[in-house]
């Protein structure tokens, strides 16, 4: 009898998530909440390299803006008229329009038959009023999505609020669990590039892998790619880092992210580990993330990091899941500690893990090239990993459905305290 286990549906970024490419986005607007709804959504870091001009009048301002002048790719305009109307008036903006440029319409009637005649001209899609960024978003992507285009990878990105939170290690952990219990395909990048330990926690050699790709990022296609990394078990991909002094490490922002793009369309999964510090790529790639985790200490320099980066992440990103918070090294002895709840109540986040002082245990599997979980898959600690990789990638392990779903703060019942 086979104990392979049963695949799994694919996993991966929504269409919608595909950054929009760099074009030109200009709207006219007959109601001033369609506008707000469309700034809201040019803020989104989805549309972050495109264009967008807002700007009140609708159609009849569009055509009398246009009028002998270049339209740009994106043309959104809003109508407060009806049926025979509403099309008489888009035949003129048509009079004025590229025809490479694609049209948007924003109507208040749900009208099906004007929708039908609408795409019949040409058109590229109808919505009705009142918007929502996202559905901005997902129409937007939508248009200039390529169907042939491959999905790609959902990108986690993981970072300390402090030195020494124990973000690397809890990294490293999240890709092997992901990989090994809930058989997807990550790849894990080590983006520390002169102090990286993914080399060392996977008992594998330290490699100019990363360095490599962000000096040449135009050269990482599929071959180089596979080349680099390297693979640890049927599941997952290690992206290390050299791990070396003798180098400066300079690459500008926009390396950084297209080698993140490079790996994100090879594998549906990516999880960065990043340095705790705050230069111009980490603040971009956190942003540009799909899912951020902050890891964090009991104490009060945790406590203050944590709250900025996680209010400037919310600020930043308004149309996206909050970032998610662990509480890491709860429990250290004879050391003053802030209570787990008064911690999450401050950052207005609930913790989406809450992980034990387990120095021992962390050590030997430091020690060993292994993770937590392969040297004591039933501790506490192991679960409380778990429950992370299922929060991130919203699916269940294998033997884990009949497991119980006790409050993260349950292990804390009971404990001693110093």
């Amino acid at each position: 009898m086979s104990t392979k286990p049963p695949p799994v549906e694919s996993f991966g970024a929504a269409p919608h998530e595909r950054p929009v490419p760099r074009i030109s986005i200009h709207a006219f607007c007959e109601f001033p909440d369609t506008g707000a709804a469309l700034q809201r959504a040019g803020g989104d870091r989805r549309l972050s390299k495109a264009h967008l001009q807002v700007q009140l009048g609708g159609v009849n301002a569009a055509i009398e803006h246009y009028n002998g002048q270049i339209t740009p790719n994106l043309l959104i305009v809003e109508t407060k008229l009806n049926g025979a109307d509403a099309l008489n008036e888009l035949d003129l903006l048509a009079e004025v329009c590229d025809p490479a440029t694609k049209v948007v319409v924003v109507g208040r009637v749900n009208d099906v038959e004007l929708y039908r005649e609408l795409m019949r001209r040409g058109a590229s899609e109808y919505l009705v009023a009142p918007l929502e960024p996202l559905q901005l978003i997902e129409v937007i992507s939508g248009l200039y999505l390529d169907p042939g285009a491959s999905p790609i990878g959902r990108v986690i990105a993981v970072v300390g609020a402090r030195g020494g939170a124990g973000s690397s290690t809890l990294s490293h952990n999240i890709g092997w669990c992901i990989a090994e219990e809930l058989h997807i395909n990550p790849t894990l990048v080590d983006l520390d590039l002169p102090f990286g330990t993914v080399g060392l926690d996977f008992n594998d050699e330290a490699s100019q892998g990363v360095s490599d790709a962000l000096n040449a990022p135009e050269r990482l296609d599929d071959v180089l790619l596979d080349r680099l990394l390297l693979k640890r078990g049927d599941h997952l991909s290690l992206f290390t880092a050299p791990a070396a002094l003798e180098r400066d490490y300079d690459a500008v922002p926009e390396s950084y992210e297209a080698v993140i793009d490079a790996v994100r369309q090879t594998t549906p999964c990516v999880i960065l580990d990043l340095p705790h510090g705050w230069q111009p790529w980490i603040k971009a790639t956190l942003l540009a993330a799909d899912d951020v985790v902050i890891v964090a200490t009991p104490d009060l320099t945790s406590l203050r990091n944590a709250k900025n980066i996680i209010e400037l992440v919310k600020n930043a990103r308004p149309n996206d899941t909050p970032p998610r918070l662990v509480i890491n090294q709860v429990g250290m002895p004879k050391r003053p500690e802030i209570p787990s709840k008064d911690f999450a109540e401050t950052m207005g986040i609930d913790p989406s893990a809450i992980i034990a002082f387990e120095p021992a245990l962390f050590g030997q599997a430091a020690n060993n090239g292994q993770m937590v979980i392969e040297l004591a898959p039933k501790a506490p600690v192991s679960e409380s990993v778990r429950r992370l990789c299922r929060l991130l990638t919203g699916r269940t392990m294998q033997g884990t459905a009949g497991r119980s779903s006790a409050s993260i703060f349950s292990f804390l019942k009971g404990k001693k305290q110093a």
